[in-house]
């Protein structure tokens, strides 16, 4: 016979564990993590502090010749190239300007204004200029339409000998 009690079926796999974890374990853990992550800090912040050093003694020195330079040109102002240097400039935005070309040309087809004032010339809407080339335009008339295309060049070229004979009589005096 033996002395070791057993608790449940050996068997089956439903058993528990008897033990609970204890409170003070959670609480050492966290602590410690706290403790650890403070450590890290620290450490990366004085390695940032020691390779920033570094890098501004190695930054080669600003030309003489440009001037309202930034002492450190790793960090640059905002706005600094607008006001530090005289147009015309290099594009900083392309889409936005692009963008902004298009929207000006856009309002002037769709925009009634002045182009010389002092010489009375305007400028018209594109659509209203289109619709005024319309109504300037010869219209044909139906009987034109009814004819083949063979037809209407024979016209033509029968108005055109007509139009050379006549040219040619008023030349000779007949």
């Amino acid at each position: 016979m033996t002395d070791e009690i057993k608790h449940g079926d050996g068997a089956s796999h439903g058993d528990y564990e008897r033990r609970d974890i204890g409170v003070a374990g959670i609480v050492y853990f966290i602590v410690g993590l706290a403790v650890a992550t403070f450590i890290v800090h620290l450490v990366l912040a004085g390695l940032y502090d020691y390779l920033d050093k570094r890098a501004r003694t190695l930054q080669p020195p600003v030309n003489a010749l440009v001037e309202n330079a930034p002492t450190d040109t790793r960090n640059v102002a905002p706005h600094y190239p607008e006001r530090a240097f005289p147009n015309p400039r290099l594009e900083t935005d392309e889409r936005d300007q692009l963008n902004g070309i298009r929207l000006d040309e856009e309002r002037t087809l769709n925009s009634y204004g002045w182009v010389d004032e002092k010489a009375g010339t305007v400028r018209i809407p594109i659509e209203r200029a289109m619709e005024l080339e319309a109504q300037r335009l010869p219209v044909r008339s139906a009987s034109s339409n009814d004819q083949s295309p063979a037809a209407t060049e024979a016209n033509a070229a029968d108005a055109n000998a007509k139009a050379v004979k006549t040219k040619t009589k008023k030349g000779t005096g007949q």
